[in-house]
């Protein structure tokens, strides 16, 4: 048996290597590739760099928020920017350290300030520190060696509806106990209404400049396109439809240059297991296909705990045949859900926002209907396929359970799969 499997993989390996090359580098389609030159994004880089630009004389620039929709270029730009600025921060041997850090994977302040920590050479243990010991290792660094410091706090909004502003309070006021060290922060969210979640104590700190990203249009992910596709493929392995035809998918998908990225990179991955080429439409529509269930995958299983079960509610609502559910509805099955887990519920506002986020990622249907003098409602589904939901929760350790788990507010209802 053993002797087949490695046959196979030695057949499939041989293929490939004796295939065509279509690929120079794929990894320059790759979302964390940030390129010499990032088109229609200029403007916001060159003001970027004049806000953050006073740090080079030892002086502290002032905070940000950059905010806009995912695949607009944000986190490309801002650090574009903070690599140029190391660089011409070396040429005139100034103190100056930065730190890039993206609050969803973080997931925890203690992961997330154990990553400003290390940027300015301060070690903090992985585990058993009280969040306040470490914050305060981190001031003492600073004000050991004199730094001039920005940190890049991504997906900011994870972190605080996970965790509350708290910890993005402290760091808006850190430069109030400092006497030689000085502290930048640059909050990027993906949320356009994150803003409302701030107390304002927080929001008046944290946006002394504010940039937004809007969406890239059709000829716009066109031209960033071509130029990655210069470096990405070999001569004439690449059809100039199927470039106009990711760049008009990805700008029917609000202008998100990522999405563009992907289906580029897995059309050319999937002519070269074809060992096909140019590059085609077809090729192209494949691609979608395959990214579209791959996206449902990875927003579902990436969702913070209290979406999950905000989602999770949706979906046992509508297996009591509850099919177009209210938000009070919704709430009441949630509250349910998270004693079941044992967790703290949030607020039926701020669970109505998550409602809404979810509606925004396509896993939920929120549609407003009228109710003559009754006024405005609105009615939500689960907008994906329930055997889909099913699947993907199946092997969740922490939450696959509740696929079968009835509320007492559901009780006696007529139930499904």
């Amino acid at each position: 048996m053993e002797k087949i499997e490695i046959d196979i993989l030695d057949d499939v390996f041989e293929r490939f290597l004796s295939n065509f090359q279509l690929f120079r580098d794929r990894d320059v389609l790759r979302h964390d590739y940030i390129p010499k030159r990032l088109p229609h994004r200029e403007t916001q880089i060159r003001y970027l760099g004049m806000i953050v630009a006073p740090i080079l004389k030892m002086a502290r620039c002032s905070n940000v928020f950059i905010y806009g929709k995912p695949g607009t270029g944000k986190t490309a730009a801002m650090k574009y920017v903070l690599n140029r600025l190391e660089q011409k921060a070396v040429e005139s041997a100034t103190s100056v350290k930065t730190a890039y850090v993206n609050c969803r994977l973080a997931g925890t302040e203690y992961r997330v300030l154990t990553s400003l920590c290390e940027a300015v050479n301060v070690h903090v243990p992985f585990t058993g520190l009280a969040v306040g010991e470490i914050f305060d290792r981190l001031k003492q660094g600073l004000e050991v060696r004199k730094v001039s410091f920005i940190a890049v706090l991504d997906e900011v909004d994870e972190l605080v509806k996970t965790r509350g502003d708290g910890l993005l309070y402290e760091l808006t006021r850190i430069n109030e106990t400092l006497t030689k060290g000085k502290v930048s922060i640059v909050g990027i969210s993906n949320d356009l209404y994150f803003k409302e979640l701030l107390e304002p104590r927080v929001l008046s700190s944290l946006s002394e400049e504010e940039i937004v990203f809007r969406p890239y249009d059709a000829s716009e992910l066109r031209d960033i396109l071509l130029e990655r596709a210069k470096l990405a493929f070999y001569d004439n392995m690449l059809s100039d439809s199927a470039i106009g035809l990711c760049a008009a998918l990805a700008a029917g998908e609000h202008g998100d240059a990522r999405r563009a990225l992907d289906l580029l990179r897995v059309a050319g991955e999937v002519a070269e297991r074809k060992n096909t080429n140019p590059i085609t439409e077809d090729h192209v529509r494949e691609a979608a296909r395959r990214i579209e269930h791959d996206r449902v995958f990875d927003a579902l299983t990436n969702l913070t705990t209290h979406s999950k079960l905000v989602l999770f509610s949706v979906y046992l609502l509508g297996k009591a045949d509850i099919h177009s559910a209210i938000t009070g509805d919704i709430y009441e099955v949630y509250g349910e859900l998270c004693k079941e887990v044992g967790t703290s519920t949030l607020t039926q506002r701020r669970v109505s926002g998550l409602i809404n986020e979810l509606d925004a990622m396509g896993l939920l249907n929120a549609r407003v209907v009228s109710r003559g003098r009754y006024g405005r409602t609105k009615k939500i589904s689960l907008a994906i396929p329930r055997a889909s939901f099913r699947k993907i929760y199946a092997n969740d350790e922490y939450l696959g359970l509740l696929t079968s788990f009835t509320p007492t507010c559901l009780k006696g209802k007529h139930t499904r799969n």
